[in-house]
């Protein structure tokens, strides 16, 4: 396998980023990487950082860094997680409330403690910061149960103080979602599943309309949702599927679509193959009315959804 890190790959512009992703050979990983200037989103370091979790170290090869910007890339814990050293020096600044450096989750443990230091890093009120909190870890959690990772999900995130926002990649190597969807619900292709994964009510784990208390199928709509509102890039990527929320207009006023074909979007079912799922999310933390709202009808949602969770858990059989 090959990648290239560019001088810039964020949601706004990482087609190209994706398009020269070369899967082949998936025994050795090659990376390389712009030497003027690296400047990328936290989902290219979590896809990188899964990718080298598949195989050994020792058949990893990563290109000498000249941009002065690779002192980023080993603050986030990417060389640490693949197992490489850098042959360079650098500062180790506190992540609390910054970011969270490139981390592999595999158990609900590990999950907490992620969601745990990524709050700070929401600048919100303690009851909007743990909705979001609720989604990001909803997505890691159906890695862990559904995707049959055994690296489990890989995570990071990042604050940007200028413009009051949080990326967060999510990357997983797991089976996709095409074979999970295909579980229940016929789909031809690994784009036509993605559309159906984001469609609330939709989950490979039943039929049932509107999911199960246990799984209810609205993470990916819920993060989708959040994204709309606030005019932020949103991205899923599976298989050879790929598909891309884009920023409306201020003109255009927010509006909530089940059907991800009615947003403003791009998609391919072209790309190159990824065995597993990636999931990359801008959120704006500026406060308007539409976020507030959304995230009060996404809380009840969760609360709801916990509830039946922890009833279901300790619900008694019935014997007939």
């Amino acid at each position: 396998m090959k990648i290239h890190l560019p001088n810039s790959a964020f949601l706004g512009n990482i087609d190209p980023f994706i398009r020269g992703f070369d899967p082949l050979s998936d025994n050795v990983l090659e990376i390389s990487a712009n030497d003027k200037w690296i400047s990328v989103h936290p989902v290219v370091l979590s896809m990188i950082a899964a990718l080298g979790l598949t195989i050994d170290a020792k058949n990893i090869s990563c290109a000498k860094f000249e941009a002065k910007s690779k002192h980023y890339l080993a603050r986030m814990g990417l060389f640490q997680i693949l197992g490489i050293r850098s042959d360079f020096d650098f500062v180790e600044h506190e992540p609390a409330g910054r970011f969270i450096p490139v981390t592999q989750i595999k158990t609900s443990g590990e999950l907490t403690k992620f969601i745990t230091e990524m709050i700070p890093l929401l600048h919100l009120e303690p009851e909007q910061a743990k909705t979001i909190g609720y989604i990001v870890s909803e997505l890691a959690r159906n890695v862990i149960e559904h995707a049959a990772s055994e690296k489990g999900a890989v995570l990071c995130a990042q604050y940007y103080k200028k413009s009051n926002s949080i990326r967060v990649g999510i990357a997983d190597t797991g089976v996709g979602i095409k074979k999970t969807i295909n579980q229940s619900y016929a789909a031809a292709t690994d784009l036509e599943a993605v559309k159906l994964a984001l469609q609330p009510g939709i989950t490979g784990t039943t039929r049932r309309e509107g999911g199960t208390e246990q799984n209810a199928g609205a993470g990916l709509f819920f993060i989708k949702s959040i994204a709309s509102v606030n005019r932020d890039f949103f991205v899923i990527y599976s298989g050879s599927g790929f598909y891309k929320l884009l920023k409306k207009t201020s003109r255009v006023r927010p509006q909530l679509n089940a059907n991800p074909e009615k947003d403003r979007h791009s998609e391919s079912d072209e790309m190159p193959f990824w065995h597993g799922t990636i999931v990359g999310i801008d959120i704006s933390l500026n406060q308007t009315e539409e976020f507030s709202l959304l995230l009060d009808a996404i809380r009840k949602t969760y609360s709801t959804a916990l509830k039946e969770r922890r009833k279901s858990r300790y619900r008694k059989p019935r014997f007939i």
